[in-house]
């Protein structure tokens, strides 16, 4: 009897490490300023296949995000808040889509240092 106990309880057990051991928690910084922002930022995340969680702080701009790292990445999860007219470390927003945003949603965006040749100065 004790053998079948100690089987169910370390089955279970490994069953409950196999459900966690994908799921990641990160923090993002995501321009915004209101509670549309958050809506919206919250939804973009969370439409991205393998996001559980989406939580945008409008004080610190940091998005904390969980989700299945087998299924997604913060690479995905930016480009998706980007497309809807938020930037983020690695991605701006398309500026037509940050133009078409409700005016309180229009936050201050980073200029871009332009070179002579008037390219974009960036880092390799």
């Amino acid at each position: 009897m004790k053998t079948k106990v100690l089987s169910l309880v370390t089955l279970f057990m490994m069953g409950a490490g196999a459900v966690f051991a994908g799921n990641k928690t990160e923090k993002i910084k995501v321009y915004g300023n209101c509670g549309m922002c958050e809506k919206r930022i919250e939804k973009a995340a969370s439409a991205v296949e393998g996001v559980s969680k989406a939580d945008w702080n409008k004080e610190t701009k940091i998005l904390e995000v969980t989700f299945d790292d087998k299924k997604t990445n913060t690479d995905n999860i930016e480009k998706a808040i980007a497309k809807v007219g938020h930037d983020t470390p690695h991605y701006k927003a398309p500026d037509e889509v940050y133009e078409n945003l409700h005016g309180c949603c229009q936050y201050e965006r980073k200029s871009e240092k332009k070179d002579k040749a008037g390219k974009e100065d960036h880092k390799h």
